[in-house]
């Protein structure tokens, strides 16, 4: 009797939830009849996410009234809760779908989801579906994968599943299906569904048949880049995740309604995605909503880099769907400490981030009990200030004038297993200098290079090794229409699987050309080269010594001329640190090289610390303008993934010149005022939004940060899209509302203090 009444009250719960809202549809005038409305759907409303990440020994000791009062205090519209895959919450009757080990009969599952339904939450079932037990392992072996001797994979006591056998085809499906119509959850999560890595080839029958079947091919003997098979794996692994991520949503969609989707959880980082061989580009163009495992910050990265995931996400997804994030109110990253409670302000920052990027906020538990019960309070004050405030923080859209350019496929084949050096630290680097100058910018997929350039005045590649014929052309296409580029280092030097050119790609557009092309082991080199740092410089033209203060000597030449804008800020000195090596180019006839290479000398001991070498030809930095007007920077200086790793202010300075100049000052912000600030800009119908985050901290590159450093005052000008009247500045965070006024289309202010954030709707 209990349980058919809870299924018939979270059937009813579902239904409600599936329809609460309405929307009109596009083209129908506000007033019309309801036939002209559509319900929202759950994943487009539920903005505030919690979960408790249950253990096998809380079903004993999950205080359910607790926890709703805990839902209720941080305004959340959704809930994860854990429900199957390597164990089951809820008395499962699929064969070999083992109970957690504490479970007793309870069906905390069902006792959580119904409690959920009741408060007017939407529920994902979690799903963990990468390992399995000894039993299901001794009843099917045939279902696991196997490495080149046949020996099964291991992850600690647990066997490792085969993505191309039945357990994934069968077993999970059925699973699915059972969730689906007993519980009626809205969808489905899964926090491991997509098997092995790249690094580790299955080699099960199931494998080797698919594989042959597919290409022809055996399976490869290794991992080995060079070989073809192993290419033409990769390839097949990846389209492999695609037909899970189908297959699971035909399954839920069929058990639990058009609306029960299934959305396994993604990395924020691109890396992380290539490792785990998940086409981000491709499963966001399929998803309803996207669920983001990215739940704290690296020393390196920074809080920022959680802004950079929100717009990388949303750059795919679109700005009208919704991207929640897992944000660990616990000690993780380096080291771990599931129950103890990270830092306040280390938490919270990380959530500002998350949500200045466009992400939803979701606090995340390990276990549902906690002697440390500081782990409790992070979360409500934001997720308060967020239901509050939540109009001004989703369906926007970004006015960044500033593109930065990526792709995965660059991510594995290009940077393969140093990805992190070739194409992380640059990246990096840019963007830190970007955040450092207040440049707003937006992160664009290399296939979306036309679709973007209507809004952008600049497009950053940096070191985009490998670039398509069809991604060069539309490069060539925003220049010929005036748009500027900023490209550094190998761009487009690579053919699509990671082999060096004979020319770079783009050697009309970048006015120069490689003089020792297919060169043997080029990445190789390029890999050497930028993870040993050595002792060189870049020489600013024309030299300004002979005029500045300072002993003076015979070989010193004249200051003649002036220099090129791009160079502001470095008017006393004639060289830079460098740090990485350069080989010659030859350079197109009209273009300008401003920097040049000065090659390695000693260290060590002080008295032979003087260049062997002073000039050189080799450039370091070429400038051009093209036909259409476009203005062509090209920087062989692997500057961006120096300053990535060092953080020097030259190289910071540099590169912020450079996409001012490419872009020729058309920049939607103007800050005046001290302090690291990340600012984000955009266009919510006539209401610009700014969001400021204060990243100046005693650990803003260690963590984790315990205390805040207040800001201010700080002056901003922000570009208004269009010429029509502004009638007032709302400060959503200290709750201010000030007149505004425009002046030539912008509008200007003061923040007279910044703790931590500030979001100020200009409308």
């Amino acid at each position: 009797m209990r349980r058919r009444r809870f299924l018939g009250q979270a059937a009813t719960a579902a239904a409600i939830l599936a329809g609460k809202d309405i929307i009109p549809i596009p083209g129908s005038r506000s007033g019309d009849d309801a036939a002209q409305q559509e319900p929202i759907p759950w994943y487009r409303r539920a903005k505030r996410w919690g979960q408790t990440n249950i253990t096998e020994m809380d079903p004993g000791q999950y205080d359910l009234a607790w926890w709703r009062s805990h839902w209720k205090k941080t305004r959340v519209e959704g809930i994860i809760v854990n429900a199957g895959g390597i164990v089951a919450y809820y008395p499962s009757q699929v064969p070999l779908h083992r109970q957690a080990q504490y479970l007793g009969g309870r069906d905390l599952f069902g006792d959580i989801c119904r409690a959920a339904h009741e408060d007017g939450l939407a529920v994902m079932a979690r799903m963990d579906s990468n390992r399995a037990h000894e039993e299901l392992y001794r009843a099917h072996p045939g279902w696991f994968a196997v490495d080149a001797l046949g020996e099964p994979y291991k992850a600690g006591d647990l066997w490792v599943t085969c993505i191309n056998g039945p357990y994934y085809g069968e077993h999970i499906p059925a699973i699915l299906s059972e969730i689906a119509e007993l519980y009626h959850p809205e969808g489905f999560t899964d926090n491991s569904w997509s098997g092995l890595g790249r690094d580790s080839i299955c080699y099960c029958e199931n494998c080797k048949k698919s594989f042959r079947d597919k290409t022809g091919l055996d399976l490869p003997a290794s991992v080995n880049w060079e070989d073809p098979a192993y290419r033409r794996w990769l390839r097949w692994s990846y389209g492999r995740r695609i037909e899970i991520w189908e297959l699971n949503n035909r399954i839920t969609k069929r058990a639990g309604g058009p609306h029960c989707v299934w959305s396994g959880m993604n990395s924020g980082s691109i890396s992380d995605q290539a490792r785990t061989l998940r086409d981000f580009k491709e499963i966001c163009r399929r998803a309803d909503i996207i669920m983001l495992d990215n739940q704290a910050r690296s020393d390196s990265g920074g809080f920022q880099s959680n802004a950079f995931t929100g717009k990388l996400t949303h750059g795919l997804l679109g700005w009208d769907k919704l991207a929640p994030e897992s944000m660990a109110m616990y000690q993780n990253g380096r080291p771990t400490f599931r129950v103890a409670a990270k830092p306040l302000p280390e938490a919270r920052m990380w959530m500002i981030e998350g949500v200045a990027g466009g992400i939803q906020p979701w606090w995340h538990y390990v276990g549902a009990y906690h002697e440390d019960r500081r782990i409790y309070r992070t979360a409500a004050p934001f997720f308060s200030w967020h239901a509050a405030n939540e109009r001004y923080l989703v369906n926007r859209r970004p006015a960044a004038t500033v593109g930065v350019v990526w792709s995965q496929h660059n991510v594995d084949f290009y940077g393969r297993d140093d990805a992190e050096t070739l194409v992380n630290l640059p990246m990096r680097g840019v963007t830190q200098a970007l955040i450092r100058a207040r440049v707003p910018f937006m992160a664009v997929h290399a296939d979306h290079i036309t679709r973007d350039a209507s809004q952008l005045s600049a497009l950053v590649l940096p070191d985009v090794g490998i670039l398509t014929r069809d991604q060069a052309d539309a490069l060539r296409r925003f220049a010929a229409g005036g748009g500027g580029i900023l490209a550094s280092g190998a761009t487009s030097l690579f053919d699509e699987w990671g082999d060096p050119l004979p020319d770079y790609g783009l050697a009309d557009l970048f006015a120069v050309h490689a003089t020792d092309p297919n060169t043997p082991g080029l990445r190789q080199s390029r890999v050497r080269q930028a993870n040993d740092t050595r002792h060189t410089y870049l020489r600013l033209t024309p030299e300004l010594g002979g005029s500045l203060d300072g002993p003076h000597n015979a070989k010193e030449p004249a200051a003649v001329g002036t220099r090129h804008p791009v160079l502001k800020g470095l008017e006393e000195t004639d060289i830079i640190s460098f740090g990485g090596m350069l080989g010659p180019l030859n350079v197109d006839p009209g273009a300008e090289t401003v920097l040049t290479f000065i090659p390695e000398f000693p260290v060590y001991p002080p008295e032979t610390a003087w260049m062997r070498v002073p000039r050189t030809q080799i450039p370091g930095l070429v400038l051009h303008t093209g036909q259409g007007g476009g203005r062509i920077a090209f920087m062989p200086a692997d500057i961006d993934r120096q300053y990535g790793r060092y953080n020097l202010p030259d190289h910071g300075t540099l590169i912020s010149n450079l996409v001012r100049w490419v872009s020729k000052e058309n920049i939607p912000l103007v800050v005046e005022g001290r302090g690291l600030v990340d600012c984000h800009v955009y266009h919510q119908q006539d209401t610009v939004i700014l969001h400021i985050v204060n990243l100046t901290s005693a650990g803003t590159w260690r963590q984790p940060v315990d205390e805040f450093i207040p800001i201010g005052p700080l002056k901003f000008s922000v570009k208004l899209p269009g010429q029509g009247p502004v009638r007032s500045l709302r400060y959503l965070v200290t709750g201010e509302i000030l007149k505004a006024s425009a002046v030539d289309g912008w509008c200007n202010f003061t923040v007279r203090s910044i703790v931590d954030h500030e979001v100020v709707v200009i409308g």
